[in-house]
């Protein structure tokens, strides 16, 4: 009895271990959010900042000489054509136009009296009282005292023209945007006296890279905007770049012009010039999709058929923002995982967020 007894006792409990059997453990589903694949237009955005400069901008000097006299302006003054801008000290100009204005009546009366005797000798040489070679030498006095009147003519004038420029005068409308002189100096023959900016074209200075020339070269759309008016985009259009790189910066130059500029553009203000381009459509990915296996860049794509992941090898073109575009491994369509890509493993199910579900 006591040999049939155990195998009945351990029966039972064998019955009573199945039923209480603890359920199956659930699947671990990871939630993440993910994004479809489709072609985009890249477009990238460089920004420079410059400077609203005339286009025209003249350097004015005086032709002479001399001490300064007087200074008529001021830096902002608006000048109209013809007016004076400063003046040097006459005195010396003055002294040697009329010495000029001297010797020319001194050679007219020379020549007077030269042609007078051309006239009485060639009479006299019709009665063929003289030789003709004492005519011949009557003549040439004649014309060397024209020539000589000639001469100090033109010297008299260019002494006139030395005198006027002692009077430094605007050459055209616009306004003084620099002055380098003052009453009492003395200054040479072309030597900056004040800096003139035309009334008219504005534009605004700019300094590139050397890696961005092409981009800038190729923009379709160039955008100026004032740091005085931040709600105002002004069009705008490369009228010049530099062929050649600033010695110290390395940069080169360029001026944006304003197809239509207003009564806000003001010389001087500091601008932003937005440098806009368009690349063909391709395919991009969010940055944070992207992680590497043995430096190979990697995406997690998502099966839409059974919500799971797996790894999938890219090759990535240019970055964008925060998008990197796509040369290979991926096609328009395809869903990829773009937050939460390190908690996740090969083949593991995914829970989608409600707004991005493929």
């Amino acid at each position: 009895m006591k040999i049939l007894l155990f195998p009945m006792v351990f029966l039972s409990l064998l019955s009573g271990c199945g039923r209480d059997a603890p359920p199956a453990v659930p699947e671990d589903v990871r939630p993440v959010r993910a994004e479809q694949v489709g072609l985009q237009a890249a477009r990238s955005d460089t920004r420079y900042a410059g400077e609203v400069r005339a286009r025209y901008e003249t350097a004015l000097a005086f032709r002479v000489a001399g001490r300064v006299q007087t200074r008529a302006v001021e830096v902002g003054t608006q000048v109209r054509a013809g007016q004076v801008i400063a003046t040097l000290d006459p005195q010396d100009y003055t002294l040697a136009a009329s010495a000029a204005r001297a010797q020319l009546g001194a050679a007219e009366a020379e020549a007077r009296l030269a042609q007078q005797d051309l006239q009485r000798y060639t009479e006299l040489r019709a009665q063929n009282f003289i030789s003709q070679a004492e005519l011949d030498r009557r003549r040439s006095v004649a014309e060397a005292a024209a020539a000589r009147v000639r001469q100090l003519r033109a010297e008299a004038e260019r002494q006139g023209n030395q005198q006027a420029y002692t009077r430094l005068t605007a050459p055209h409308a616009g306004v003084v945007t620099a002055i380098s002189v003052e009453a009492g100096q003395v200054v040479d023959i072309g030597q900056p006296v004040a800096q003139l900016a035309r009334s008219g074209e504005r534009e605004v200075r700019i300094d590139v890279p050397e890696n961005a020339l092409a981009a800038l070269r190729a923009a379709q759309n160039l955008s100026i905007r004032l740091w005085s008016a931040p709600g105002t985009d002004y069009a705008g259009r490369l009228r010049e770049l530099s062929p050649m790189a600033d010695a110290a910066s390395r940069t080169y130059s360029a001026r944006v012009s304003f197809i239509k500029p207003d009564a806000g553009v003001k010389l001087g203000m500091t601008a932003t010039v937005d440098v806009g381009s368009e690349a063909a459509p391709s395919l991009s990915v969010a940055q944070t999709a992207l992680f590497k296996i043995n430096g190979q860049p990697q995406v997690w794509v998502v099966d839409r058929q059974t919500r799971k992941v797996a790894p999938r090898s890219v090759q990535l073109g240019g970055l964008s923002g925060d998008r990197a575009v796509v040369t290979a491994g991926l096609a328009a369509g395809e869903w990829v995982v773009t937050a939460g890509v390190h908690k996740i493993a090969p083949g593991q199910q995914v829970r989608l967020a409600p707004s991005r579900q493929p």
